[in-house]
């Protein structure tokens, strides 16, 4: 990859009109989005708290998060879309803050957070325990990192080849729930593991690859 940021820039771009069409993108079945939306409140405190939803893609998440009374700040490396996060908030009539920047190191500046999202993204990372440091470094003491991860070769546009050279990415196929709870555990003060694979009403059909939410806290 000569230009890595670029080349993936211009690749999310590429899959941004298509990407709500994935069921657990748009999440536009009603049944997919009462499932993502329970996790949610699952996850996240009752009282309305800050939200960073890193690599936030058309802002699904962020619109569920900002519905359930939270303040959220979506980043996302492509411009395409960040435009649809913020058209789809706006069109449900939502707050929500999109900023267009690289997911490993969000352009919030100083910002804390009371709690950290990130879907799918460790894959793409060049550095990704750099970025689990910086991600812990943002959020407030007793803060949130919640990541939905699994075990695949890659979740995005599936006529674009990925980037050239992507494969020698450290975690291009994916990290098993034990990987990544060794990657995470010394940055945190507990953490716990959530299956998620066995739910086919989050994906829109049923799976077979590992897939689970890491729940930490600082």
């Amino acid at each position: 990859m000569t230009n890595p940021a670029a080349a993936i820039t211009a690749y999310w771009d590429a899959a941004a009109p298509g990407f709500d069409d994935e069921p657990d993108h748009g999440l536009k079945a009603a049944d997919t989005r009462a499932a993502w939306a329970n996790l949610l409140t699952s996850w996240l405190p009752t009282a309305p708290v800050d939200v960073l939803d890193v690599g936030c893609g058309t802002g699904s998440l962020s619109e569920l998060i900002a519905a359930a009374g939270h303040r959220v700040t979506g980043v996302d490396l492509a411009p395409r879309m960040v435009e649809a996060a913020r058209a789809k908030l706006t069109a449900a009539g939502l707050a929500g803050r999109f900023l267009v920047g690289d997911a490993a190191a969000p352009p919030t500046g100083q910002e804390e957070f009371d709690v950290l999202l990130c879907r799918h993204l460790v894959w793409t990372l060049p550095d990704p325990d750099a970025a689990l440091r910086e991600w812990t470094g943002r959020l407030r003491p007793g803060g949130a990192l919640i990541l939905v991860e699994g075990r695949w070769r890659e979740a995005g546009q599936k006529d674009v080849p990925y980037v050239a050279g992507a494969e020698a990415l450290p975690w291009y196929s994916g990290i098993t729930a034990e990987e990544l709870a060794d990657a995470v555990r010394p940055l945190v003060a507990d953490l716990r593991i959530e299956p998620l694979s066995a739910d086919a009403a989050l994906w829109g059909q049923a799976v077979t690859d590992e897939r689970y939410a890491l729940i930490a806290r600082t």
